[in-house]
C-alpha cells in the first residue's frame, strides 16, 4: 500500500474534496489518497501575500502525517514547496512542476490557464525556474478561485474562452493553472481535442513513481534538514529540533 498525502494549503474544505476526487480517479490500485485541508491561512491563494500566510498551515499538515510515502502540495503556485521538501521525511511534489513535466512530454508549446491576472507573474517565475520559459505561456481567465465552485459565476465559460485563445496563439496542450480546476481536465480535453493536463492528477502519478522507486528528498545542500534554533511568537511551535 502506497500512502500519498495531499495538502490543500488553503482553508476551503470543499476544494479539498474536489482535489481528492480527481486524485483518486487516477491513483493506482493499492494507493491510498489522504487529502487534508490546511488548518490556518487564507481561504484561497491568489498572489504572493496569500502564499506567504499559507505556508505554516502546509508545514503543519506535513509534519502531522510523518508516515506518508509521498506528499503533494495542491496549489498551482507550488506554495511552500522548498520549505516542505526540507521539512517532510518523504518526497513532496508540487502540482505546477508535475503538470509542466507531464505536458512537456506530450507537447512542445504549452498554454497555462490560471485564475486571476495577479497570478500570472508568480507562475511565470515558476515556469522559468522549471526550465519551460521558451515553451509555456501563462494567461488568466479572470476568475477568482472561490468562484470556480460558485453556481452562476460563469467561471467555466470564461475558462473555456481562455483555453480557446491559448490554442489560437499556438498552444499544443493546455495546463489548468489551479487545483480547483482538477475535475474539469477530461471534459475540456474532449471538448478542445488537445491534451488538457491537471496538475493534481500528474502529481499523483509522479508521487507514486517516487514511492515505488523508494526515492526521497536529498538531505545534502539546499534541502538539508532545518537547523535547530528557537522560533518566537506565533511560530514558536514550528522551531526545528535536532535530529540527533
Amino acid at each position: 500500500m502506497t500512502r500519498i498525502l495531499i495538502v490543500n494549503p488553503n482553508t476551503t474544505a470543499s476544494m479539498t474534496a474536489t482535489i481528492a476526487t480527481a486524485a483518486r480517479a487516477v491513483a493506482a490500485d493499492g494507493t491510498e489518497i489522504v487529502a487534508v485541508t490546511s488548518s490556518m491561512g487564507p481561504a484561497s491563494i491568489e498572489g504572493f501575500y496569500d502564499e506567504a500566510f499559507a505556508v505554516p498551515g502546509l508545514i503543519e499538515a506535513l509534519l502531522k502525517t510523518p508516515d506518508a510515502d509521498a506528499g503533494i502540495i495542491a496549489c498551482f503556485d507550488d506554495t511552500g514547496l522548498d520549505a516542505a521538501r526540507s521539512a517532510a521525511r518523504y518526497p513532496v511534489v508540487g502540482i505546477c512542476e508535475a503538470a509542466l513535466v507531464t505536458a512537456g512530454q506530450i507537447a512542445r508549446r504549452i498554454g497555462i490557464v490560471t485564475t486571476l491576472p495577479r497570478s500570472i507573474v508568480p507562475l511565470e517565475e515558476l515556469v522559468r525556474r522549471y526550465g519551460f520559459a521558451d515553451r509555456a505561456a501563462v494567461t488568466a481567465c479572470d476568475v477568482a478561485v472561490l468562484d470556480l465552485e460558485k453556481p452562476g459565476s460563469g467561471a467555466r465559460e470564461k475558462l473555456q474562452a481562455e483555453i480557446a485563445r491559448a490554442l489560437e496563439k499556438g498552444a499544443d496542450a493546455v495546463v489548468l493553472g489551479c487545483a480547483g480546476m482538477a475535475d474539469l481536465a477530461h471534459a475540456l480535453s474532449v471538448q478542445f481535442g488537445v491534451p488538457v493536463v491537471d496538475g493534481v492528477a500528474a502529481a499523483v502519478k509522479q508521487a507514486e513513481a517516487l514511492a515505488a522507486l523508494k526515492l526521497t528528498t536529498s538531505r545534502r545542500g539546499a534541502y538539508a534538514s532545518p537547523v535547530a534554533k528557537r522560533y518566537s511568537g506565533l511560530l514558536e511551535g514550528f522551531a526545528p529540533v535536532s535530529e540527533d
